[in-house]
């Protein structure tokens, strides 16, 4: 049965639609990070800790249990001793990953403006 289109397309701004943790998970300081890293190639978890530097082991779980309910992220587990699991980005999730990228790649190098932005603002509040 197909879907119509009022119910195929989220509606962002309603405070009920589910689009909004869509939304929250990808654009997470987390999420962006884990999205760009899986963009680069399959991690296992403790190698993806170190690739996202500060991230405390429950946040990285939590974040890749958050993308992987979404579609985003593949969870494969191994059955060997001691106990082997890769993260990797699903189709849907290279999607999601190429856009989140371009705006972190945006931020990167528009950051000295930002910077500069920043500064003068501070610098404009001084006593």
């Amino acid at each position: 049965m197909a879907m119509s289109p009022k119910k195929r397309r989220g509606e962002l701004f309603s405070v009920a639609c589910p689009s909004r943790q869509v939304l929250q998970n990808v654009t997470s300081r987390w999420g962006v990070l884990v999205l760009v890293a899986l963009l680069e190639e399959t991690y296992r978890f403790s190698d993806l800790r170190r690739k996202v530097g500060g991230v405390s082991e429950k946040m990285l779980a939590q974040t890749l249990q958050a993308l992987e309910a979404d579609g985003f992220v593949l969870r494969t587990a191994y059955p060997v001793v001691p106990p082997h699991v890769e993260y990797s980005l699903t189709p849907m999730g290279t999607e999601v990953a190429h856009e989140v990228d371009s705006l972190a790649d945006w931020i990167e190098g528009n950051l000295y403006r930002i910077m500069q932005q920043r500064n003068a603002r501070s610098a404009a509040s001084a006593p």
